[in-house]
């Protein structure tokens, strides 16, 4: 079995700090301050309002926390778990004002994280079936690509790349100034690291071709439809680790799958999934 994602503490609170700050401003949360007397305590809890799965709850744990670190914050679910709606995800004890003034935080937080584990959990249904993988690519939130990543991982994808520091993917803009697949790539192979994986960007089964006599670790076929794509699987017949991708969307994920690729990677799951309406109630 693969271990459970985690989410070092570290980035989680350098994150969830920035976004208390900027919410917060100059004076605080004016309107609790008017409101609610000062040192009075509420109870809450954090329920789903819709079916999906859950992620980020270090997020909103921490959001509470910082607002107030004498907070009782009681996880019921765990990031991964498949959520009923009506579920109770967290129970929490805490300063009113202080729970208060963190629950937008929070739940934005959790609410887009667990909408982008739902929409990976949902490609990753479709293809069951099949050995392909849902992987997500750089197409992220600015500032958010650790925590949308996590969020795949516990929706059941798996990463691609996190940058573009970890991994060497040539795509068509680097083939055309490099002056074609099989320079590049040679290229590539004499510059990476013997821990560096290179993969490269193939539009045509002619570019296959070329780019299976080099030996790429990865190769990943852009835009091809299911016919083509069994074309490239029976050409490549193990040689290298097959990626398809290109406007993929759950009615025609499964057919991508059945060709025989082993990943199909999408922006879809990190820079377009829905939220999971998750909310935060006072228990009265």
């Amino acid at each position: 079995m693969p271990t459970s994602p985690e989410l070092p503490d570290l980035i989680v609170e350098k994150a969830v700090r920035a976004a208390l700050e900027e919410d917060l401003g100059r004076a605080g949360d004016i309107t609790s301050q008017a409101t609610i007397p000062a040192g009075r305590r509420a109870t809450a809890t954090i329920g789903a309002r819709s079916t999906g799965t859950l992620a980020g709850l270090a997020l909103a744990r921490k959001a509470v926390l910082l607002m107030d670190p004498d907070a009782e914050f009681q996880p019921r679910a765990t990031d991964g778990d498949r959520l009923e709606a009506g579920a109770v995800i967290a129970e929490i004890s805490a300063d009113a004002r202080a729970l208060l003034s963190s629950e937008r935080t929070a739940l934005n937080f959790l609410c887009h994280l667990s909408g982008v584990a739902t929409a990976t959990a949902e490609f990753a249904a479709a293809i069951a079936h099949t050995k392909a993988r849902i992987t997500c690519t750089r197409k992220t939130h600015p500032g958010l690509r650790s925590f949308q990543k996590y969020a795949v991982r516990c929706g059941g994808g798996s990463n691609h790349r996190y940058g573009l520091d970890d991994a060497i993917l040539i795509k068509d803009n680097h083939i055309a100034v490099a002056g074609g697949v099989r320079e590049a790539i040679r290229s590539a192979q004499e510059f990476a690291g013997h821990l560096v994986r290179i993969e490269v960007e193939v539009d045509t089964l002619q570019q296959l071709q070329e780019a299976l006599e080099e030996g790429p670790d990865v190769i990943l076929l852009d835009n091809m439809g299911p016919p083509t794509l069994l074309k490239a699987v029976a050409m490549t017949n193990g040689r290298a680790t097959l990626e398809a991708s290109g406007g993929i969307t759950l009615a025609t994920v499964a057919a991508i799958a059945e060709t025989g690729v082993d990943y199909i990677s999408t922006g879809f799951v990190t820079h377009s999934a829905p939220i999971l309406d998750l909310g935060l109630d006072i228990a009265l």
